[in-house]
């Protein structure tokens, strides 16, 4: 039952991770073509190019040639739901950095307490941090706010964000509810890798 339960969870982790990185590098790629299109646009306004070629610099800014227009504001709306992506993942396979110089001397049975506290908090923080995200998005829905450029209406970003935001919370707890277990065990159900430092 319990690997069943297991295999779940770490499936819908990987899931959102899988997309959370393709939603990364869209944005990345965006951004790039961002950056191109602003300085050939720069470079097709250039004294020089007006003055050499101002007919091909004119074709080439009337098809469009320039930076995305709205690109800050899809990076904000997609950089919060990559990050709630990555944290499922992260929460799930044990992959927060951590530091054994004062807890490396402990006991087992210590060390697996101190997890169970660990894991709760992280819990505890990223349920808040969800339900701060649904509050938030019902304040901006209610006030009609939307971006400065593409006028989409803002709490769209907290919409997207929620979503991996709610699952992430979802594994969270499942984590604290199996380190408790294992504490009150004393014996490793999931292996914690974690990033040492």
């Amino acid at each position: 039952m319990f690997a069943t339960i297991h295999r779940i969870f770490y499936g819908i982790a990987w899931l959102m991770a899988v997309i959370g990185g393709l939603v990364l590098t869209i944005l990345v790629l965006m951004l790039c073509l961002s950056i191109i299109g602003r300085e050939a646009s720069d470079l097709l306004h250039s004294t020089w190019m007006q003055s050499t070629m101002p007919g091909l610099a004119r074709q080439l800014l009337d098809a469009g040639v320039g930076p995305i227009f709205g690109d800050y504001e899809l990076l904000v709306g997609g950089l919060a739901f990559a990050v709630f992506c990555f944290l499922g993942w992260c929460q799930i396979t044990a992959g927060h950095a951590t530091v054994d110089v004062f807890t490396s001397g402990l006991s087992d049975r210590t060390r697996r307490w101190m997890q169970v506290l660990i894991e709760a908090l992280f819990a505890a923080a990223l349920v808040l941090i969800a339900v701060q995200l649904y509050d938030g998005m019902n304040t901006l829905a209610r006030r009609r706010s939307t971006t400065f450029l593409l006028q989409y209406p803002l709490w769209w970003n907290y919409a997207l964000a929620l979503v991996p935001a709610i699952a992430t919370a979802a594994i969270a707890v499942y984590m604290a509810l199996v380190r408790l277990a294992e504490a009150v065990t004393n014996r490793t159900l999931i292996a914690t890798a974690g990033a040492d430092h």
